[in-house]
């Protein structure tokens, strides 16, 4: 069955929100590290005051990014999804996703958002559309409503704004933080020959069974198609960290335990003949290649 003509343009009208969600994002981002160049002058110069309130902009536009990328991941959930917005009523999947942009919707400057969310309250009616906006029922995702706030920031997430971006651009910031920083880098030890402090007596070379145990470096052999990119910071958390599961604990399967390592009683039990005595009185280990003489007489004694 075709779509309906309000389905077909719904689907439009998601392609362009979500493509120029994403432009608004990229320009967000590009102006806050300009301001971010900004706050790290000021605390360069001394103006901290200045700085603490000029940064609750960029704490405010990144919230508002995140927001927008929250609002573009539902878009693209309605559209990978379109066939299930066929009926009258919202489906109970789609139900968050589609009360969170008719809640979020007006709140941003979007126009082609404005209007997928204009046709989505058109098609469930006015008082769906009531119920997302006073969030009567609690649908609208707790996410969205955290970053539709308006209230000043918290000072301590303040604090770390101004001490990330002192940290990023190299400011000295509170002051004697590098100092500090410096005087632990002393303590743990430093190799530099000019900075004066004693060289690291060079280590012993590695035997070869200590090389055949060693883990060779990530970068050498062919690289995985498969990468982890890092999580990038945001307003909840600021310096994002990505955790790895350890190795698996290998344990012996029910073969390999029964296996026993050979031992040279086990050997000589395996090999009942053992050595045995050559012409000369000497032993003779078997798969031992002979000498001279021995071939001779084998030679000799085949000729009669």
């Amino acid at each position: 069955m075709a779509p309906s003509s309000s389905l077909s343009k719904l689907k439009v009208q998601l392609k362009l929100a979500i493509s120029r969600l994403r432009m608004v994002q990229q320009k967000d981002t590009a102006i806050a590290k300009q301001q971010r160049r900004q706050m790290a002058h000021l605390l360069e110069q001394g103006k901290e005051e200045s700085a603490r309130i000029r940064v609750e902009n960029i704490i405010r536009s990144d919230i508002t990014t995140e927001l927008l990328e929250i609002l573009e991941l539902y878009c693209e959930l309605l559209l990978a999804r379109i066939g299930l917005l066929e009926p009258k009523e919202c489906d109970p999947g789609l139900e968050e996703a589609i009360k969170s942009l008719i809640h979020a919707a007006p709140r941003t400057d979007v126009k082609e958002l404005q209007q997928a969310r204009q046709l989505l309250v058109e098609k469930y009616g006015k008082e769906f559309a009531l119920e997302a906006m006073e969030n009567s029922d609690g649908k609208v995702a707790e996410r969205v409503l955290k970053k539709l706030k308006v209230e000043p920031p918290d000072p301590v997430l303040v604090d770390l704004y101004l001490k990330e971006i002192a940290k990023t651009y190299g400011v000295d910031w509170p002051k004697g933080q590098n100092k500090e920083r410096l005087e632990s880098d002393e303590e743990g030890g430093n190799d530099d020959p000019s900075s004066g402090h004693a060289v690291k007596s060079l280590e012993e070379p590695l035997t070869t069974e200590e090389l055949s145990k060693a883990i060779p470096p990530r970068d050498v052999g062919p690289k995985s198609p498969v990468s982890i990119a890092p999580p990038s910071p945001s307003t909840d958390n600021l310096n994002p960290r990505v955790k790895f599961p350890g190795p698996p604990e290998l344990k012996p399967g029910g073969k390999m335990s029964g296996v026993k390592k050979q031992t040279p009683t086990t050997q000589a039990q395996s090999d009942p003949a053992g050595p045995h005595m050559d012409d000369r009185g000497k032993k003779s280990v078997g798969g031992k290649i002979p000498d001279v003489d021995e071939l001779a007489r084998r030679f000799a004694a085949l000729k009669k």
